[in-house]
């Protein structure tokens, strides 16, 4: 079959909606880098350099793109600048792949005795509540039991913001009043899941960096006290970063990675921003597989991240 495979066209015309904003700069960018060309020499190569970094794929990871693109130059001797672009999508593919960027089925995770635990982490206003709550509707979707822990009790607005998402969603909330133990609400919602069989459970914690320390004791507090329910648990740290941010969205994974082990990675707002090549860069840089994408406002903008499509898209 083609490459998108069963990727569904929806699914295929979403993306490509989604991405368009990036796909029209590093388009426009692309020509005129290569305008007047028509082979691919050292000031090509420099002026893609320059596309890719002000697409904010970030610095390490083009000159890593630029040197394997080097590679296949000196060892095919002559390429045209209309290859380019076939290069570009074959090296950033292959580098995705190396990264654990492996594409995976719809929402399915896997089988576990108990409830498959997510916490969820990331800073306040990268939409965190509102991929939570899109998670939530496609597991459901997907025939899974699911049940949210509202763990972020320092801000009441976060409490409510999952109430209404829980009630959307039509899915059970466990919660607390604001100013209650993160870890104690955790401990509540595992004891639910676990009781009612529940198949997965997605917990929110609190969204703040300005103290790396307490932010990892809190976690680590949270995981403790979870493993008094399910010892394996959480299964999964989810971190939310947003897209449209570029490069400060660096930084925050790097905080994260910091204060807790963060196993997958989750980029939101991608269909409002040009800076949708920073998926590229954080996967290179982190080496933690992107599993998410948001790229819209509905539930169905929450897309599993397949490295080809995601590369087909943006570079087509």
């Amino acid at each position: 079959m083609a490459l998108f495979g069963n990727f569904s066209k929806n699914k295929k015309e979403n993306l490509e909606k989604g991405l368009s904003k990036t796909k029209e700069s590093v388009f426009k960018k692309l020509s005129r880098a290569v305008i007047g060309k028509s082979k691919v020499d050292d000031e090509v190569l420099d002026n893609l350099e320059e596309v890719l970094i002000t697409s904010d794929v970030g610095v390490d990871t083009t000159l890593k793109i630029i040197e394997r693109i080097e590679e296949r130059v000196d060892k095919e001797k002559y390429l045209g600048v209309s290859e380019l672009n076939v290069i570009l999508k074959q090296e950033i593919a292959a580098l995705l792949e190396e990264n654990n960027s492996a594409d995976v089925s719809d929402f399915e995770l896997p089988e576990t005795d108990e409830p498959y635990v997510i916490l969820v982490v990331g800073v306040n206003g990268v939409g965190k509540t509102t991929t939570i709550g899109k998670l939530a509707y496609n597991f459901k979707k997907a025939g899974k039991s699911v049940v949210l822990g509202a763990a972020d009790t320092f801000r009441a607005a976060a409490i409510d913001q999952l109430e209404v998402w829980a009630k959307r969603v039509d899915v059970p909330l466990v919660k607390q009043k604001m100013g209650s133990d993160p870890a104690s609400v955790a401990f509540d919602t595992l004891a639910s899941a676990k009781a009612n069989n529940t198949d997965i459970v997605i917990i929110d914690t609190a969204g703040r960096l300005h103290n790396k320390v307490n932010l990892m004791n809190e976690l680590a507090k949270i995981k403790k006290v979870m493993q008094k329910i399910i010892p394996d648990a959480p299964h999964e740290v989810l971190l939310i970063l947003d897209g449209s941010t570029g490069q400060n969205a660096f930084e925050q994974a790097k905080q994260f990675t910091k204060a807790t082990e963060v196993t997958s990675l989750a980029l939101t707002k991608l269909d409002g921003t040009a800076k949708g090549g920073v998926v590229i860069g954080i996967s290179d840089q982190f080496k933690i597989p992107v599993k998410y994408i948001g790229i819209g406002e509905k539930m169905e903008h929450l897309q599993i991240f397949r490295r080809q499509e995601f590369v087909e898209s943006l570079f087509s």
